[in-house]
């Protein structure tokens, strides 16, 4: 991208992954010069503009009921996920959206598919849901740490080289499936450079309100950097397709990264071109004879 600052909307064209057949992620950098007429402050006010624009399009989203979307963020440890979801969504009505958090999965899930608890997760009709970790885990920790498929219960001859290709195309299949079925799906992978985590994780240590979240599992993964990004290079080349789109977000700056996503989601609403659905017949009789029953019950002006 340079380092001359670009335009918002050329720079959220070059994020955009819907083909991931020439995707490079060395092509995509974690920090950008800048937006063109867009500074911090300038950037903040335009967040907080767009809070109130989703909160009014997860309204007609769920009036609506039909369409559903889900938003799914991964990043290397401390990339931004928790701040990126308590931002952006902090003005939507928490009644039209559900978070999960996707942990190592437990005795229960590990009786199932790795897709079965994830299916279940999925945004019902007119509902945002949000993916905090996803899917792909199964296609990163699993493959920088191969051993955790043998928790996995996976039977021993499907444990070769294989089956991180038939992940991928399972992936791209459930993701294409809930696409056909009325369910916006948008990935945001954000790309966070090793030397901004290094400073994040000082952070964590040297600020008394930052402590719960230090990790120190999540400090040792950084021996495994180049695996990781080796990984999601992979899982993005082999998913990103245009009903389920990948979205390389530059996170080294934790205001411009929520911009950007800010403004992909909105886009992705508006493009539904939803508006409040006209009540049914039945529904406008009903409201005619309730009125008529209120303003009878109105109380009567008292004379002299």
């Amino acid at each position: 991208m340079g380092e001359k600052a670009i335009d918002l909307k050329t720079l959220l064209h070059r994020c955009r992954i819907e083909d991931g057949t020439h995707f490079n992620l060395a092509d995509h950098p974690t920090r950008i010069a800048g937006i063109e007429g867009i500074d911090k402050a300038v950037g903040k006010h335009l967040l907080r503009q767009g809070v109130k624009r989703l909160s009014a399009l997860q309204e007609l989203l769920y009036a609506n009921g039909t369409w559903s979307l889900l938003l799914v963020f991964q990043a290397m440890d401390a990339g931004g996920k928790d701040g990126m979801i308590k931002h952006v969504m902090s003005g939507v009505n928490p009644q039209g959206v559900t978070v999960t958090s996707f942990k190592q999965p437990g005795p229960v899930e590990l009786g199932h598919d790795y897709l079965w608890r994830v299916h279940m997760a999925a945004p019902s009709s007119g509902r945002i849901g949000i993916f905090n970790r996803s899917h792909y885990e199964e296609v990163l920790v699993t493959r920088v740490h191969p051993e955790l498929l043998v928790q996995q219960k996976i039977p021993a001859p499907l444990r070769d080289g294989a089956i991180w290709e038939e992940r991928y195309r399972d992936i791209r299949h459930f993701e294409n499936y809930l696409s056909r079925q009325g369910t916006v799906v948008l990935k945001f992978f954000l790309n966070l450079s090793k030397e901004e985590q290094r400073k994040r994780f000082l952070r964590r240590i040297d600020q008394d309100e930052k402590h719960w979240k230090f990790s120190v599992a999540d400090a040792r993964e950084r021996e495994h950097w180049d695996a990781y990004r080796s990984a999601y290079h992979d899982a993005i080349r082999n998913t990103a397709q245009p009903g389920a789109p990948w979205f390389a977000i530059p996170a080294d700056r934790k205001w411009m990264a929520r911009l950007l996503v800010m403004e992909t989601i909105i886009e992705a609403l508006e493009g539904l071109k939803l508006s409040i659905p006209d009540p049914a017949p039945d529904i406008i009789r009903d409201m005619a004879a309730v009125r008529r029953e209120l303003e009878s019950q109105a109380p009567k002006a008292r004379h002299g």
